[in-house]
């Protein structure tokens, strides 16, 4: 009862506002529901990727410009797996769809964790507790990082289509629904809820937060805390690469940069939600989707300012973040 007293509601409330305050602007319900479900997927996307990096950033005091290189990894690697798996994707069968698309999401993963473990040890190691020398560092490495992907995979666009049961919409009224946003949606909600059960309720979560309010205390009690910043990092990665996989899917299609090109969001979203937030970072891309696709429809002039005006409006709300970390 007093955790529940003592959360703070009004950021919750801000999703749901959002969405019911356009609708008398959009009119029709049923394009404000398909607006609102595409919304909420992109904005699902975008938390698994950020909540890689708001871990990183927030609970270690990293600033990783680089976390795109991890995206964009995991995205190509899907093309390669899915792209063996032929029979499986084009299949009319849905179960046949998500046994293609699980391997190429736990291989990108794996791939993208390693790459990070990589990462961390030759190009984050050597600049903790220093910000600047982080961000020009990690720069350089997310470039490196694209160029070698060219190596490997080629400059040109590679598509990346969505599984055959997984095309099309599902009609609720007269609102078309897309199914893969659906599955977004899904993937989204799992990924938080795993975050945010190890980070409050596991002792790995509670070391983490331990160790970066009070680094020297926690060593003294004998745990190697390095050793859980350099899993955070990988664990970061790794997300980041599931990211991608969704963000590939999403766009159906992959191209070297597209790493750098989702980062602008990605830092939004966790300046709206707290440095080192999961909780923050879910409404703070929820936030950015549904501001993304209402824009989007209603002025699309608009749309390429309206989430640093989302961003501009909360932090002269609330300077910090709707749920900073050193709050908690």
């Amino acid at each position: 009862m007093s955790a529940a007293r003592d959360l703070d509601w009004k950021p919750l409330a801000l999703v749901p506002a959002l969405a019911l305050l356009v609708l008398p602007f959009i009119g029709s319900p049923s394009t404000w529901l398909t607006l609102t479900v595409a919304g909420l997927a992109m904005g699902m996307i975008i938390f698994i990727i950020a909540s890689g990096l708001t871990l990183v950033f927030g609970l270690m005091d990293v600033l990783n410009f680089g976390h795109g290189v991890f995206i964009a990894l995991g995205a190509f690697v899907a093309t390669s797996v899915l792209g063996a798996m032929g029979d499986w994707t084009g299949s009319d069968q849905l179960w046949r769809n998500l046994v293609a698309v699980l391997p190429a999401m736990l291989v990108a993963m794996a791939v993208a964790g390693a790459v990070g473990l990589a990462f961390e040890r030759f190009i984050v190691r050597p600049v903790y507790g220093q910000h600047l020398k982080q961000i020009l560092i990690t720069m350089g490495g997310m470039i490196i990082g694209e160029e070698l992907i060219k190596v490997i995979w080629g400059p040109a666009q590679i598509p990346l289509p969505l599984p055959e049961a997984m095309r099309g919409s599902l009609l609720i009224g007269d609102a078309a629904i897309e199914k893969y946003r659906l599955v977004a949606v899904a993937v989204g909600l799992v990924v938080f809820g795993v975050l945010a059960w190890t980070l409050s309720r596991t002792k790995v979560g509670l070391l983490i937060r331990a160790g970066v309010q009070d680094r020297e205390m926690v060593e003294s009690l004998g745990y190697r805390i390095r050793r859980l910043f350099v899993g955070v990092f990988v664990v970061g990665s790794a997300l980041a690469g599931l990211g991608g996989v969704m963000w590939g899917l999403y766009q159906q299609n992959v191209v070297p940069q597209m790493g750098a090109q989702v980062n602008v969001l990605i830092f939004i979203v966790i300046i709206i939600g707290g440095l080192g937030s999961t909780g923050g970072a879910l409404i703070g891309a929820l936030l950015v989707g549904l501001m993304a696709n209402y824009t989007g429809f209603l002025a699309p002039k608009v749309a390429l300012f309206s989430n640093i005006a989302l961003m501009v409006a909360i932090l002269l709300w609330r300077p910090q973040g709707v749920y900073p970390v050193a709050n908690r």
